[in-house]
């Protein structure tokens, strides 16, 4: 599903974005171990399906409190195959009432929501075609958020990267994470 221009009275679809990898020369970002235990504890409970979730944050503090969400893509996918061709195997839509109230619960402390997170199962770290059009979507409720994915292979968590968008291009950039304080 590509952008869509008018050009000259032709309508062009603009080539979807492939998919970002990450960048290995890219400063990789600290994030306090308690949060990372949290996203592959997450990530391998969920396993075979792709987890998903939000994480909050404030000034000074990033990537503060971790809030699982339900992940929605097989239910929507077993009552409306067509729309949703994809099962919870193979993507991740956020449960809506779990993450208002994940927000709304930051929001009463004094955060924000500062990633969206979601694991990968059979797959490396990477930020999909899919995953792009999802954060570009104007229905993605979060548009500033960072967008944290953890590979789950054979029982464990191979890796985990961070995509954000590169101020000067717009377009999604991938870093490694780091345990930090």
């Amino acid at each position: 599903m590509g952008v869509r221009d008018v050009v000259r009275g032709v309508v062009v679809a603009e080539q979807a974005h492939a998919r970002v990898d990450l960048d290995p020369l890219r400063v990789p970002v600290r994030m306090p171990g308690r949060v990372i235990n949290e996203l592959c504890s997450h990530a391998l409970e969920a396993e075979p399906e792709e987890c998903c979730g939000l994480v909050t944050g404030r000034a000074g503090e990033r990537f503060a409190t971790v809030y699982r969400c339900h992940n929605d893509m097989s239910a929507r996918h077993h009552s409306d195959p067509q729309a949703y061709p994809r099962d919870g195997t193979q993507g991740f839509v956020i449960n809506e009432g779990d993450y208002l109230r994940a927000a709304q619960e930051a929001e009463g402390r004094g955060e924000h929501v500062t990633a969206i997170y979601h694991s990968h199962v059979g797959a490396g770290v990477y930020f999909s075609e899919v995953d792009q059009e999802f954060a570009d979507s104007a229905f993605f409720p979060f548009p500033e958020a960072s967008h944290l994915v953890l590979a789950v292979w054979g029982q464990s968590v191979s890796g985990a990267g961070i995509f954000e968008r590169d101020p000067s291009s717009g377009r999604f950039v991938g870093a490694l994470i780091e345990v930090g304080e």
